[in-house]
């Protein structure tokens, strides 16, 4: 209960479970707000850690080993816990709309829902490919497929679409893993086929020389096909198109291309930048309302472009959750400002991984198990949160 000459702080509600959130409620799980009541709404209770994704599909970790579970982290924060999907927000009555739930009103808002593969610029996309985000979607998708390949005989092509690092790294996870999976049921892994389409002429273009050239070698070292210059045009059953006229016949079809951002984003009036995601300034507050925050993917930084990436939004939990307990105090805010040059760690599907950060780079299992080391100590600072009372 709120005590007697307690300031009443009002609503806050973060609409997402991203890795920026996930970091906000732990910290306001270890140091409340006395006379703050706090939301959380997510469409999925399960939140998954994208940096333990390929190495979940490559085998080496268990589903419940890289999802941290929202609902006990909300408990730990002493919020209360909405599963449902943001559809819209009215600011002008400071309302949060929700597909199942009534309006929900806030005093401070923050935004971090991530984002998705853009897919409806490519004809027959959305219908044919599998994005990798949602990954709740993309997990139900993966595991079918991999008992279709595992039960049906005779040959399998597998293309991924994007040649990031998530591409590359995602490419390699899942021919390692199909490839055990045939093996040990006594059939020929090389009935498996993996194309990847890069638009660029390079692959990983974000990243050094060096790095691109050893993900070349061990592409190319395990048979697969890297298509470059490959804009896909259309995707039908069975077929991928390019803008060149290339044609490719695929039994799969997975989507890791540039992020796009969530279409409800575009009604809510806030300054959005060319590709649709919210403008923030340097504090994470967005730049059309000083009661509305946003961190993550779904977030554009206006003074410091940054790429989509999951360290980004974990690197922001911090001094977001810090933002929103002084704007609720009425206390200046402080600037977030990122490294310069960040630190991917990607393997290549086996318990192998090569380092990139600027012009540096480094490989072997050894960067794989300190990849491993890092990702679980992450994942176990949720663990075994107790959880607060509820303020009445």
């Amino acid at each position: 209960m709120q005590s007697s000459g307690q300031a009443d702080l009002g609503d806050m509600v973060l609409v997402g479970g991203g890795h920026s959130h996930v970091g906000v409620l732990k910290r306001f799980g270890m140091q409340g707000l006395p006379g703050l009541r706090l939301t959380v709404i997510c469409t999925d209770t399960h939140t998954p850690y994208s940096g333990m994704l390929p190495g979940y599909v490559a085998g080496h970790y268990r589903y419940e080993e890289v999802h941290i579970d929202l609902r006990r982290l909300a408990a730990f924060a002493g919020a209360r816990y909405y599963q449902d999907e943001v559809i819209g927000i009215d600011r002008e009555n400071r309302r949060v709309l929700c597909r199942n739930h009534p309006p929900l009103g806030y005093d401070r808002l923050s935004i971090n829902i991530g984002s998705a593969p853009a897919m409806d610029r490519v004809a027959g996309a959305d219908e044919y490919a599998i994005p990798v985000k949602p990954i709740r979607r993309f997990n139900e998708r993966w595991l079918a497929m991999l008992e279709r390949v595992c039960r049906q005989p005779g040959p399998s092509t597998i293309a991924v679409v994007g040649a990031g690092a998530g591409g590359v790294e995602l490419t390699l996870a899942m021919q390692y893993r199909l490839r055990r999976e045939l093996q040990l049921r006594g059939r020929d892994p090389d009935d498996l086929h993996f194309h990847l389409l890069s638009a660029d002429h390079d692959i990983l273009r974000t990243h050094n020389a060096r790095v691109r050239q050893r993900f070349e070698a061990v592409l190319a070292e395990r048979g697969v096909v890297v298509h470059r210059a490959a804009e896909v045009g259309s995707v039908s059953r069975g077929q991928i198109s390019t803008r060149s006229g290339e044609t490719l016949a695929t039994d799969e079809v997975f989507w890791v291309t540039q992020a796009g951002a969530a279409a409800w984003l575009r009604d809510t009036g806030l300054a959005l930048d060319s590709g649709g995601f919210i403008q923030v300034a340097d504090t994470l507050q967005t730049l059309s309302d000083p009661l509305i925050f946003a961190a993550g993917d779904c977030a554009a930084m206006i003074d410091h472009p940054l790429e989509k990436a999951g360290v980004f939004a974990v690197r922001q939990g911090r001094p977001l959750a810090e933002n929103l307990r002084r704007s609720l105090l009425q206390q200046p805010l402080l600037a977030y400002r990122p490294q310069r040059h960040w630190l991917a760690l990607i393997s290549t599907g086996d318990r192998y991984a090569i380092a990139s950060r600027g012009a540096a780079s480094a490989q072997g299992a050894w960067v794989w198990r300190w990849k491993d080391w890092i990702d679980r100590r992450f994942m176990a600072s949720f663990a075994d949160l107790p959880a607060k009372t509820w303020p009445a």
